[in-house]
């Protein structure tokens, strides 16, 4: 039987749910960890609020293999992921001699200054995520992994991250086009494949662009037999639907 590995990703920060700031990291770390053999299974996005961030945690932490969190690390004042990663866990939180030791690599001693050691606040416990870019290091605790909200930060990170998880077997992916039909002429039989095809996943997307619409049916599993039996099956399905609207 296919192994399988969870995660969740909880996004931190006022500026996600205002708009202000427009989220680039959810798609790639779901396609990332996809591609290694991780299910991401749920996104929150929680504000920089003290009680919301601890509970999020709590509670995604122990219901899947692993939970990743971007934002929240920073020297300002409302970055408070660090200590509430502490209060989740119940452990202490102060400068880290390895954390300042990083960032002394950066910055000068005069420029080192209280706001910035802010960044070097670890959770005790905690090991250091490398950061080679701007040096403030990310840390985990447990099963829970400390990413920076920056997309080009929390993508090394990740990258350094990713040689130590666990995984599972990889996502098998067949995409079938619909060519001609509309999601309401397949959708039954659609719906009865998925019934009898039940170790897999099967979707319809519909888009739209300038040369009209387009739909594609996506099936998804762990298992390639499983995935392949039932993409032949929504083949035909479109294939008869197609001579049914052949012009006699």
């Amino acid at each position: 039987m296919a192994v399988s590995v969870t995660a969740a990703l909880l996004i931190i920060g006022d500026e996600i749910l205002t708009g202000r700031t427009k989220d680039k990291n959810i798609g790639y770390i779901a396609e990332y960890l996809t591609g290694i053999g991780i299910d991401l299974r749920e996104v929150r996005v929680v504000p920089d609020v003290e009680e919301e961030i601890v509970a999020a945690v709590n509670a995604l932490r122990s219901r899947y293999t692993y939970l990743f969190t971007t934002g929240g690390i920073g020297p300002t004042h409302d970055d408070i992921t660090a200590d509430c990663i502490a209060k989740a866990f119940g452990v202490g939180i102060d400068v880290d001699p390895r954390a300042v030791a990083v960032l002394r690599e950066r910055y000068t001693p005069e420029e080192l200054n209280e706001a910035r050691l802010r960044m070097a606040r670890i959770p005790d416990g905690a090991s250091l995520i490398e950061n080679p870019i701007s040096k403030a290091p990310g840390f985990r605790i447990g099963n829970v992994f400390v990413m920076a909200g920056v997309p080009s930060i929390m993508q090394a990170m990740l990258d350094n991250i990713a040689p130590t998880l666990e995984t599972g077997a990889r996502m098998v992916i067949e995409t079938i086009e619909a060519e001609g039909l509309a999601e309401g002429i397949y959708a039954e039989g659609l719906s009865q494949i998925a019934s009898t095809h039940l170790s897999v996943s099967i979707g319809s997307y519909p888009s739209f662009s300038t040369s009209g619409f387009r739909n594609q049916i996506v099936v998804r599993g762990k298992d390639p037999d499983a995935v392949a039996k039932a993409a032949a099956a929504v083949r035909d399905h479109l294939r008869r639907l197609k001579g049914d609207q052949a012009p006699l």
